[in-house]
């Protein structure tokens, strides 16, 4: 099989970033000749895969998008792969991997009418259109089924051309199972990182801070109790911009009590054991493996209900799902609950129990086979 995966960008802490990855070590471990398309890369260029970087260049990223496209679709024209894998929405795509949300679903219920003239919203929208309308051939891989009404509703896509996936948790998120190297590991983190096991370690994880809610987070903050707060420290660990950030911390009065790691860190296996932990209010949030990543490590959560995995945390009585609309004060409340209740225990437990749960660890081996399968379908 010649399989190519085409991404807009490739650095190694973005989640559809870390599945692509996978998926294409995957491929080329069974064998298959692996090409990947995208505008830039950073990092380690695995030498089992052919790394082509677009030479498309333009002022706005919509734009420079469009001509990724267009150079995609030429190249395949004169070498053509078996089968074409989009991480990001895109004309020219045999399948594509659903780990956004609807962006005309966003663009009616967030945005003003004018929006919808600019050449953003137009770009976008075409591109999504080329993936889910019900014209398009387009095989869509689904990470969770929240937004799957949505694209329906705006694009008549056919239920037949949604092919559900399960998690991809990484074991090494997993916590041990004796509670002597737990408590060893824990400290020897905590000692590494300088904070006592009195302290409060709360993580904030991922990349894309604005919706992943890191404004609700900060604004958490500035309302804990004293006693509390005195405590705490925050995590925002992920690459993306933090300097709006910074500054709403700074005007909240809660910088001093926050550590931003902007171009991410590798260690955060070990900061979800030694933390105590996680928030993720998010705005717009298709699956949040962090949830399930937190819960195996036995990190309780509190996490916003439109998150696609949101309720697994809830069904396993793993962490906490806030109300539903958002509400700040309750969130407030939330939080302090999550890192002094005396829940804890039994929240940790139950995340560590999960962990038995074979299928949350199949994403890579069930869509590697749908790739096959796609593969095969496509030459007879």
């Amino acid at each position: 099989m010649r399989i190519a995966f085409c991404i807009f960008k490739y650095f190694p802490y973005g989640g559809i970033q870390r599945d692509m990855m996978k998926f294409a070590m995957a491929c080329a471990y069974r064998g298959a000749e692996v090409r990947v398309y995208t505008c830039a890369w950073e990092g380690e260029q695995p030498p089992e895969l052919e790394v082509c970087i677009a030479p498309v260049r333009a002022l706005a990223n919509h734009t420079r998008y469009d001509r990724f496209a267009d150079w995609v679709v030429g190249r395949e024209a004169s070498d053509p792969s078996d089968l074409v894998v989009g991480m990001n929405k895109m004309r020219g795509l045999d399948v594509y991997y659903a780990g956004d949300s609807c962006f005309e679903q966003k663009v009616r219920t967030q945005r003003s009418w004018l929006y919808r003239l600019t050449g953003r919203y137009r770009s976008f929208h075409r591109a999504e259109k080329a993936v889910f309308s019900a014209q398009s051939e387009t095989k869509i891989l689904t990470i969770s089924d929240l937004h799957l009404p949505d694209f329906q509703q705006f694009y008549g896509t056919q239920p037949e051309r949604f092919f559900p996936l399960p998690p991809g948790i990484e074991r090494d998120r997993r916590a041990p199972s004796s509670e002597e190297e737990r408590s060893a590991l824990r400290a020897a983190k905590r000692a590494d990182l300088g904070h006592d096991d009195d302290e409060l370690l709360l993580l904030f994880l991922g990349s894309g801070f604005i919706k992943k809610g890191l404004d609700r987070v900060l604004r958490a903050l500035e309302a804990m109790p004293e006693n509390i707060y005195e405590r705490l420290t925050l995590y925002v660990v992920g690459r993306d911009k933090s300097a709006p950030f910074r500054k709403l911390a700074k005007r909240l009065g809660v910088s001093q009590r926050v550590r931003f790691f902007d171009q991410g860190r590798d260690d955060v296996p070990e900061l979800l054991l030694c933390a105590d932990g996680l928030a993720l209010p998010a705005y717009d949030e298709n699956a949040g493996m962090v949830i399930l990543e937190a819960m195996i490590a036995g990190l309780p959560a509190v996490v916003t209900k439109n998150c696609g995995y949101a309720h697994y945390l809830s069904e396993a009585r793993a962490g906490i799902v806030t109300a539903a609309p958002y509400d700040q004060s309750i969130f407030n409340a939330d939080l302090v609950r999550l890192l002094v209740s005396e829940e804890r225990d039994g929240w940790s437990e139950a995340g560590r129990g999960f962990a038995e749960n074979e299928t949350i660890y199949q994403l890579v081996p069930t869509a590697v086979a749908y790739f096959e399968q796609f593969a095969a379908d496509k030459q007879t």
